[in-house]
């Protein structure tokens, strides 16, 4: 765990975690604007779309995240915009919303396809959460349950459990790990999708699906704090958000396929 790259003391310091984050927001860009030509979206235009869907996506976690602890800064305001609570990292459920959100409105302004552009940013997401989730981990936050596997992970530095209140010298799953290995494999599967794209959505609906899926699994093994939990402490805020991400994917899965099916047929 490395929360801090360096420092100039009193002047400045590098932290990890925000490092990381604008990285992941580049490579995530990168991705996107390279995706776009297969979606029939100019460059310019997903450079344009990607920026602001990027901006969406941390201002929505970070709505999220306040909203699942509401009661905790309700009491106490002046803890909002603490080191302590930006580096908290924010709930990436409320980010991924409020960018379809935007994206949905932008879409229909320039009477573009928001299916298209949904298809060429989502590889890109799920790129730029691998590299995040490793931000998370250098930080501290986002931790585990403790565990008694091999790969069990425990953190020493006190900065990081003075700021973010990881536990010290307990083994702990990697979960930030274990997500930034989901949402990899999740980016190479809609990249090999991709290649087979048999109707416009389809790959925004396997992203929704898969992660989905995956986060609500993943859960289970997360211990920080998250919000309240429903049907008797069963599932987490993330988890509810999961199953709804899944509902909606496997909707979007089937309308847009059968909308294929249907103008294939009126073709013939």
């Amino acid at each position: 765990m490395f929360p801090k790259l360096f420092s100039i003391d009193p002047y400045f310091t590098l932290h990890t975690y925000g490092l990381l984050m604008a990285l992941a927001v580049f490579a995530g860009l990168l991705l996107a604007v390279r995706m776009a030509p297969r979606a029939g979206l100019p460059r310019e235009t997903m450079w344009n779309f990607g920026i602001y869907m990027a901006l969406a996506g941390l201002i929505g976690s970070r709505l999220m995240y306040y909203a699942a602890e509401w009661r905790y800064y309700s009491e106490n305001p002046g803890q909002l915009f603490s080191w302590a609570s930006l580096q908290a990292g924010g709930f990436f459920h409320g980010g991924l919303i409020l960018a379809v959100l935007l994206g949905l409105w932008l879409v229909r302004r320039e009477k573009l396809s928001f299916m298209a552009l949904a298809d060429a940013a989502t590889p890109g997401i799920a790129l730029g959460l691998a590299i995040a989730r490793l931000g998370c981990f250098c930080a501290g936050c986002c931790w585990g349950k403790p565990t008694d596997v091999a790969w069990g992970v425990t953190f020493t530095d006190p900065y990081a459990a003075r700021v973010v209140g990881v536990p010290l010298n307990v083994d702990l799953h990697p979960t930030q790990l274990y997500e930034s290995a989901l949402a990899a494999a999740l980016c190479a599967t809609l990249l090999w999708l991709w290649r087979r794209r048999a109707f416009p959505g389809q790959i925004f609906a396997a992203f929704l699906l898969l992660y989905g899926a995956g986060r609500f699994v993943l859960e289970f093994w997360r211990d920080d704090p998250r919000g309240p939990f429903f049907f008797g402490d069963a599932l987490s805020t993330p988890q509810l958000v999961s199953i709804v991400l899944f509902v909606i994917g496997g909707f979007v899965w089937l309308r847009q396929r059968r909308q294929a099916v249907t103008s294939g047929a009126e073709a013939r």
